[in-house]
């Protein structure tokens, strides 16, 4: 089996071990009779990798992609064994329990600055050249803040209420690399270990053997921190509209197969801004 197929299993096999862990104890909360919710997202998304320069308007809004996922929501207001309110605490009438599983998708490429039309060098060359693509699934947990009274919410006492979140994910990513520089070699056309098709710079401080080649395909996994903030409009007794905008911050600098040390220029590992509306139900 090649190594790229395999080290994909084994990134899926972890992220199905978190999932089972996942409903383990999604089945103890059940048990202390707390009510559950499930709902659907999707949205755009503005991944920020080490394609293009940092802070262009051209970079953040061209390399942008779509995602979509499906949450589960522990409700501590609410009883489901008894179709009844739980005991009036602040956590239990202000807290939500969000569980997520998402994925999504951004097709990566060099715009701005560096490859202005201005630009004619073979370096400006390599840069259109390169291609990239960041698809990456996730699971996890956020702790969602109601400032509002989520009782109060659920009795139609107001029909929006704002909330934030903070959670931890588990990603599972599978970047993909391409070009299409005219390498004078015709064997290595395309070929993302020819240093030669791509940008020089990023090879300045690369030592073959002891540091890590700056581009790479292979799969792998990561933690994210995650972080949000969103309101949601009471359709009826049963349903709402949500729309949350979503701050995620990978532990990794892998995610977008790109990882160059040129210049100071890559300060900061991968990471998105994804606005999602989400439909969310109310199972008891």
């Amino acid at each position: 089996m090649p190594q790229k197929t395999t080290l994909i299993m084994l990134n899926l096999k972890h992220l199905a071990t978190a999932f089972f862990l996942f409903v383990l104890t999604q089945a103890a909360y059940s048990q202390l009779g707390f009510s559950h919710e499930i709902g659907i997202i999707a949205g755009p998304l503005e991944f920020r990798s080490d394609f293009g320069s940092r802070n262009e308007t051209k970079t953040n809004f061209g390399n942008s992609g779509f995602g979509i996922g499906i949450v589960h929501y522990i409700n501590f207001a609410y009883r489901a064994d008894c179709s009844c309110y739980t005991t009036d605490t602040y956590f239990n009438d202000h807290f939500k329990l969000r569980n997520e599983i998402s994925w999504n998708k951004t097709n990566l490429e060099h715009l701005g600055t560096w490859v202005a039309p201005n630009r004619t060098t073979v370096e400006a060359d390599q840069l259109r050249a390169h291609k990239g693509v960041a698809e990456n699934f996730d699971i996890g947990t956020q702790l969602e803040f109601f400032p509002l009274s989520i009782r109060s919410f659920q009795s139609f006492g107001y029909r929006i209420a704002p909330f934030v979140s903070l959670g931890i994910h588990y990603t599972s990513f599978n970047p993909k690399v391409s070009t299409t520089y005219n390498n004078p070699d015709p064997n290595a056309y395309g070929d993302i270990y020819d240093q030669s098709n791509f940008y020089s710079h990023w090879f300045d401080n690369y030592t073959p053997g002891v540091d890590p080649y700056p581009i790479s395909e292979q799969s792998g996994s990561t933690w994210s921190t995650v972080t949000s903030v969103g309101i949601r409009y009471k359709l009826n007794k049963l349903s709402d509209l949500m729309l949350d905008l979503r701050w995620q911050y990978y532990f990794s600098d892998w995610v977008d197969g790109l990882n160059h040390n040129w210049r100071g220029y890559n300060k900061s590992n991968d990471w998105l801004v994804w606005l999602n509306v989400g439909y969310i139900y109310y199972l008891n």
